[in-house]
């Protein structure tokens, strides 16, 4: 039994490392007291205005909307698939009016318009 052991993997145990994280409320508190003041500081000074510009998130966001805005194409693909969707829900809209318009007879009508569509479709390939 061992010999065929060696030619197998044994199982190996998953380690899991869980590094616990302290919350600190006096420390948090310190924290945020000592941004205001320097933000009150750089206030003073006037080097900046609020205090986004001091931290860099403005410029970032702002840089990655225009980057987003140039990057999308919305004529492209977009024209296409909405018209799919308006062409579907007009026939389905049209195929319910004539099923409480007609009745049944309205269903067999599909029946001859759909196959004679996918011939015509298909025909020309």
């Amino acid at each position: 039994m061992k010999f065929l052991s060696v030619f197998t993997k044994a199982p190996k145990y998953q380690k899991f490392n869980y590094s616990p994280r302290f919350y600190d409320p006096v420390k948090e508190e310190l924290e945020q007291r000592q941004s205001r003041i320097k933000l009150e500081l750089a206030r003073e000074k006037g080097t900046t205005a609020n205090a986004d510009d001091i931290n860099g998130y403005k410029g970032r966001i702002s840089g990655s909307f225009q980057a987003a805005r140039k990057r999308s194409n919305p004529g492209s693909a977009g024209t296409s698939a909405v018209m799919l969707r308006l062409g579907i829900l007009l026939f389905i809209t049209g195929l319910l009016v004539a099923f409480l318009e007609f009745g049944k007879p309205a269903l067999y009508s599909l029946f001859l318009f759909v196959p004679f569509y996918l011939y015509l479709k298909f025909k020309s390939k």
